[in-house]
């Protein structure tokens, strides 16, 4: 059988612009791609009160048999030929590309009835003019309001709604592949008013659930899999789900005419261990009978025969549901819809910055994924539950990768992922008492950690080993309150780890932050340095690419043999878990540690830097550290009810005295959030994840004295003997995860090269067939290290070096406990959160940046002895600026010059003035004859000649009259310029 190759790409979704049609009995879902050649119809009955009926055909139209399916609507939107309905029948509609209409009456009900099966067969030959230029000439609807998703269907008491997305805005690039955060949605009532049976709770119900704020960190992508890793994500699946669990699950697969099959059987991606662990789309896969080490081997033997022949395949990953907060509202649809209309919706935190290292961008995104599984507010969400699903759960992923070359398969893309979590214990505090502290209790007896050890098998099944714990909890106190979790959690692992292998045992670190940060020296953050170094170390990094050929010693990346495979790729196995008791402000302090460790290797394993090494004092850690902040300021919020309280300026002793004001203020909002709005707010959370069903026949969720068995499931299936907690299949594979090297995508797509539409994300991105300014895409939007963290004046221009006054080092002046300045605060947020640092007063942030921006002058110092002004200060020597400076020619290289010019003279048959040997140059290249003394004219094409012709009578006679395909781009430049500065702001797509 010949070789052959199949190169994964990821599906991007081809329905990013949504029309609903509304009439009275049914509504109808259109959904189209960018360039509105590709088009899906959903039909919702209204008819009936109770149920949801969604009739999905599963085929794909073009824009002609579209275009005949909203005219024959239309046309039942019509009293008489030629009139439209009144102004009480028009009804609302929510549009994306302008497809629109208006009730029908009771009257012509048959006529608004259309089969789209019919319209498959019919082909109307209409002039080429685009559907929103058509609709928007006949302006035959009231307004227009954008949607981009459906995020699925809700019901409580009485009717279903439907929730769609109707503001995005770009907030990161991972390559080409875009992350979106909803800025705004609209939730619909599907059944006619004339079928509508009332419900007296039903208000209160929708006011609930709206109360979660869709607008408020939920972000989405139509091909970038964000509830997965990045290493997930580039890992080649193995198997393809079968049909009969696609059915089960709600995972269809299909392909792009919508018929179920499936491409291969899961036996034909049996592959050698070497090649699943190839973290990249371009991987050796099996064909039919013959395996990938089989291919391997022939190619090895046979190197003269030629390359394999080479197949492409668009994938789609199955989600992880984990992170999927919209999964309730799609469990409805999910079975029956094409997988286009499905989009899936992760809740946490998305920021990026770019790194201008001398004009390379570098972009360093953070991605935070919130769990829903035990999820809640801070007081209310303690420990976990009996399945191992902790509370505030979150999975930290750092992606850094080069811009300059943004494909996934040949860029350049590194990630590290970090894990928070509360406590697996079965703990609370009781906030039954207003008081800032309450007691914690453990509500039920663990002596053989059974708890832990469900959530500890998770963490093997999806990182693999070694599971390495940062526990932040106090370990000494005089009255016991944090120290009882340390002294459990460590029991417990103590227990776990005595029936583990040696070599994949549980890792436990124990670093009291909070008394270290009181003591004398402390030096919090440089412990944490040497903590974070040892255990990046031990998991690694992922990098997609082979190390350079100056990277081959592990002593430069410090990394160790097991996540170096045979290809030359670096895997990350294994997790950093960190936690303290709220798992918010120590925690986050934490990871930034562990993230600032692992952004030196990552931009080491990018050749960005030799050494992974990076000084707090750069402008690369300050834009670091401003993502952090923003990340666990988000996550604050959300747990917590307030932002950060301590952040990384006060463990690092650099924070301005006016921050404590701020802090007070915090700690105040968090204690008020809890104490009167984390009950309602928890009951929303439990509404909207599906764990309370609204029902008439038992009490409201807010009559629910506890929704304690909402989250504690008794019934705990895989019972296994206690001797043996964990899975046998999660440490099978040991140190790689489980669900890695066995995974499975949902839909296998076969396509014809990598720039079929289906998966082509740099049309995706840069969208070739439209008009767009330059200045409003979003790399000139993200924050920039030089633009909003370099100082002004500055002369070194590298985002690494130390920025600290000369004269005075840090250290120092910490270790004398003089009031330290922050040289960071003149860089702005990546989000609009207000932090304490930028709270301070206007003469403290005035004389800061003054010390930030005299870090390249050389003027000195406040605390000089000498206030005079010399010529040195103002004209500093040029080696003192440049590092270099102008000196006279050495004897050698006098003597290579005058050698030089000898040459020159022989070669042009200049007489010598002296006699000298003669010099015979002999042309080794293909090269034309030219040289200083004579240069023949360059040849120049018809076709080049005829462009500049053009260009010359450009300049005398003026511009041409542009074609008809360019009047149209302007045409819809125009339309889509007008409706997007009535709908969405500039920075929405």
């Amino acid at each position: 059988m010949a070789n052959k190759k199949i190169v994964f790409h990821p599906i991007i979704s081809p329905i990013q612009k949504i029309a609903l049609y509304e009439t009275k009995s049914r509504f109808y879902l259109m959904g189209t791609n960018n360039t509105q050649t590709r088009f899906r119809v959903l039909k919702i009955d209204r008819m009936e009160p109770r149920e949801l009926i969604v009739v999905d055909d599963k085929v794909e139209y073009s824009q002609e048999e579209i275009r005949d399916l909203v005219t024959r609507i239309d046309v039942g939107n019509r009293t008489r030929v030629g009139q439209r309905l009144s102004s009480n029948g028009v009804a609302r509609i929510v549009s994306a590309f302008g497809i629109v209409g208006n009730k029908v009456s009771e009257d012509e009900v048959a006529t608004e009835d259309v089969n789209t099966d019919i319209i498959k067969d019919s082909r109307t030959h209409q002039s080429k003019v685009s559907l929103w230029q058509s609709v928007w000439k006949r302006d035959v609807f009231p307004r227009l309001v954008p949607a981009f998703g459906l995020l699925g269907f809700i019901r409580f008491l009485e009717g279903y709604y439907i929730i769609l997305i109707t503001k995005r805005r770009l907030v990161a690039v991972i390559g080409h592949h875009t992350i979106y955060k909803i800025e705004d949605t609209s939730m619909i009532y599907i059944p006619n008013d004339g079928v509508r049976i009332s419900h007296p709770d039903e208000p209160r119900y929708v006011k609930m659930f709206q109360n979660i704020d869709l607008s408020s960190n939920f972000y989405f992508s139509y091909s970038y899999d964000i509830t997965h890793t990045l290493q997930s994500n580039m890992t080649p699946p193995r198997s393809v789900i079968p049909d009969h669990e696609s059915s089960e699950n709600g995972e269809g697969m299909f392909d792009t005419k919508g018929n179920s099959h499936q491409f291969f059987e899961s036996s034909s991606f049996a592959a050698s261990d070497e090649i699943q662990s190839a973290a990249d789309y371009f991987s050796v896969w099996s064909f039919g009978e013959q395996n990938a080490s089989e291919i391997l081997n022939d190619d090895k033997n046979k190197p003269n025969e030629g390359h394999p022949e080479v197949l492409n395949y668009g994938v789609r990953n199955s989600p992880n549901y984990r992170f999927v907060w919209n999964s309730y509202l799609l469990s409805k649809v999910e079975k029956s819809l094409h997988p286009d209309w499905i989009l899936y919706v992760t809740h946490g935190f998305v920021g990026q910055s770019n790194i201008s290292i001398f004009g390379r961008s570098v972009y360093i995104t953070l991605i935070a994924r919130r769990s829903n599984r035990y999820a809640g507010t801070r007081f209310l969400k303690r420990g976990a539950n009996f399945q191992g699903d902790v509370a505030n759960e979150v999975e930290t992923e750092q992606i850094v990768h080069d811009s300059g070359l943004s494909s996934l398969i040949l860029g350049h893309f590194s990630a590290f992922v970090q894990l928070r979590g509360s406590i697996p214990a079965q703990w609370s505090q009781d906030i039954s008492k207003i008081v800032p502290k309450p007691a914690i209790s453990f509500d039920l007896s663990d002596p053989f950690a059974e708890t832990a050890g469900e959530h500890f098998n998770q963490l093997f099944q999806r990182y693999g080993a070694p599971i390495i714990i940062l526990n932040l909890v106090k370990k000494r106190e005089k009255k016991k309150h944090e120290s009882m979790l340390s002294e459990e959690f460590s029991t417990a692992i103590a227990y776990l780890n005595q029936f583990l292998p040696p070599d994949h045992q549980i890792q436990y670190i124990s670093f009291d932050m909070a008394r270290i940060f009181k003591g004398k020296e402390a030096n919090v953050m440089g412990r944490l340095g040497d903590i974070a170094h040892t255990t990046v170390c031990k998991t690694g990094i992922f990098h997609n690419q082979p190390p350079y050929y100056t990277q081959n010693s592990h002593a430069i990346l410090g990394l160790v043999d097991k996540n170096e495979l045979s290809f030359g790729r670096r895997l990350q196995t294994g997790v950093i878990r960190v936690n303290c008791v709220d798992c918010l402000d120590r925690t986050n302090t934490a990871q930034f540690a562990i993230g600032k460790c692992a952004l030196g290797f990552q931009l080491c394993a990018l050749g960005v830097l030799d050494a992974p090494r990076i000084d707090f004092d750069s402008d690369c850690v300050r834009m670091l550290e401003e993502l952090y902040e923003d990340h666990g300021d988000t996550l604050a919020l959300q747990y917590g009810g307030s932002q950060l309280v301590h952040r990384i300026k006060t463990y690092r002793k650099t924070a301005p005295w006016t921050s404590q004001g701020n802090d007070i203020m915090q700690t105040l909002s968090r204690y008020y959030s809890n104490t009167f709005s984390d009950a309602e707010k928890q009951h929303t959370i439990n509404l909207f994840l599906g764990l309370f069903v609204p029902d008439e026949s038992r009490p409201p969720i807010w009559e629910m004295a506890t929704d304690y068995y909402l989250h504690h499931k008794l019934d705990i299936p895989n019972k296994r003997a206690r001797s043996q907690w964990w899975d046998t299949s999660a440490v099978q594979f040991l140190p790689r995860a489980y669900e890695e090297v066995n995974k499975r995508c949902r839909q296998l797509v076969p396509i014809s090269s990598p720039h079929d539409e289906a998966v082509d994300s740099y049309a995706d991105y840069y969208r070739p067939h439209e008009l767009s300014v330059l200045c409003s895409t979003f790399a000139f939007k993200i924050s920039h290290s030089v633009r909003d963290f370099m100082p002004n004046f500055t002369t070194n221009f590298s985002p690494f070096a130390v920025r600290v006054r000369p004269g005075r080092r840090r250290e120092e002046m910490g270790a004398k406990g003089s009031s330290m300045k922050n040289p960071s605060l003149s860089g702005q947020s990546s989000s609009s959160s207000t932090t304490s640092s930028a709270s301070s007063t206007s003469d403290t942030e005035e004389s800061e940046e003054e010390e930030h921006r005299s870090d390249s002058q050389p003027t000195p110092s406040k605390d000089s002895s000498s206030d005079y002004i010399t010529f040195e200060t103002l004209f500093p020597p040029m080696r003192q600026v440049y590092g270099m400076e102008i000196e006279n020619p050495k004897k050698a290289d006098i003597a290579l010059y005058k050698r030089f010019a000898m040459l020159g003279l022989h070669a042009n048959n200049v007489e010598s003035p002296q006699p000298s040997k003669s010099v015979r140059l002999i042309q080794q290249s293909a090269f034309s004859l030219d040289s200083s003394v004579k240069v023949s004219p360059p040849r120049v094409s018809r076709p080049s000649v005829e462009i500049y012709k053009q260009y010359v009578n450009r300049g005398k006679f003026g511009a041409t009259d542009p074609s008809p395909t360019d009047l149209m781009k302007y045409q819809n430049f125009v339309n889509n310029t007008v409706l997007n500065s009535n709908s969405w702001d500039d920075s929405v797509y």
